[in-house]
């Protein structure tokens, strides 16, 4: 057991950081938090959990050959940055009732799921820093490896959710314009993050080179 405990420090050093770290999936819990409710903002937060087994276990097989994948990485993070750009625009033609267009019903664990997926971070992550820590400890034991990831998704879990329940707590605060304004500004961040997925798709497709 004590030679387990190094992986379950581990887990909740990186749980705890991918879960404050900016990003889109970040972005999205503050933006459906402020659409709808802390509800459609903890239901994105715990998108992580439908969406990164598949990743896990096609980032343990294929962690020996990555290089080969690098196509396949640029393409989804092109892919990414392209849907990112349609959430952006959604926030950007929010009308005066805080809504898109016709969208009167939430889609937050849709929205959430294609972010996630179509994201190159989960993919990167586990890939290299993530797949690497669970072969280590295995060759621990089992048990090591069930302690980093249980640790793992209950920090960041638990940073994510906290994060819809501060962002609901204030949201009774906002007048309308204060509503809109942050919304806006979701939006930009999710346009910025569109344009760096769009320089790490074409790095990865060997299309562009860092200067």
């Amino acid at each position: 057991m004590t030679e387990s405990m190094p992986y379950l420090a581990t887990g909740i050093l990186l749980g705890l950081a991918a879960g404050v770290m900016p990003g889109p999936l970040t972005t999205l819990v503050i933006t459906e938090t402020i659409r709808h409710n802390r509800r459609q903002g903890i239901v994105v937060a715990c998108v992580p959990m439908l969406t990164d087994l598949p990743i896990i276990l096609l980032a343990v097989f294929v962690l020996a050959r990555l290089e080969r994948f690098r196509a396949v990485l640029g393409m989804i993070s092109i892919a990414g940055a392209i849907f990112l750009a349609f959430l952006a625009y959604r926030s950007f033609t929010l009308n005066n009732t805080g809504t898109a267009g016709r969208e009167t019903e939430p889609h937050s664990l849709k929205t959430g799921l294609i972010t996630n997926f179509l994201s190159p971070n989960p993919y990167v992550f586990w890939m290299t820093v993530g797949a690497t820590t669970i072969l280590n400890a295995y060759r621990v034991g089992i048990t090591s490896v069930v302690l980093f990831l249980a640790s793992f998704y209950v920090c960041l879990l638990g940073a994510q959710i906290g994060l819809a329940l501060v962002v609901d707590r204030f949201k009774s605060f906002m007048k309308s314009g204060a509503y809109q304004y942050i919304l806006r500004i979701m939006g930009l961040v999710l346009l910025i993050f569109s344009a760096l997925y769009v320089k790490d798709g074409l790095l990865l497709l060997g299309l562009i080179t860092n200067s």
